[in-house]
């Protein structure tokens, strides 16, 4: 069973995403955080044991308690579990070139991807694990 991190305050976008996946495959899981600030404690609570591990991460940048930029310079910090194995997918309503340049000079940041996000990204993604 892959799993699936989703970190993202917008209960709409979260319970569409949710429905997306589980079309795409039966044979997910996915957790929900509404912060960065409670994903990055679950990591740190889980970096011991690699079967607990995310198979993929789904970042939202505007999030209260913690924003995505945030949990970003956290995640990089988190020791205990391979950062490089898991890829990390920032998925923003934003069109800025400014974030989307700024994502791609964040080696754990895997691809910028604009919301929504549609069943055939979420196949390429499976394909690529």
């Amino acid at each position: 069973m892959k799993k699936f991190m989703l970190i993202d305050d917008d209960e709409i976008f979260v319970f569409l995403t949710k429905k997306t996946i589980l079309k795409v495959s039966a044979d997910v899981a996915v957790q929900v955080f509404a912060d960065g600030q409670q994903a990055i404690s679950h990591l740190q609570d889980i970096a011991g044991n690699s079967e607990l591990l995310p198979d993929v991460i789904f970042l939202d940048l505007n999030m209260p308690v913690m924003d995505g930029w945030e949990f970003l310079d956290e995640y990089q910090k988190l020791d205990g579990f391979p950062l490089d194995g898991v890829p990390l997918y920032i998925v923003s309503s934003s069109i800025s070139p400014y974030e989307m340049d700024r994502s791609a000079g964040i080696p754990v940041v895997t691809e910028f991807i604009i919301k929504p996000l549609v069943k055939e990204k979420f196949l390429e993604i499976l394909e690529n694990l």
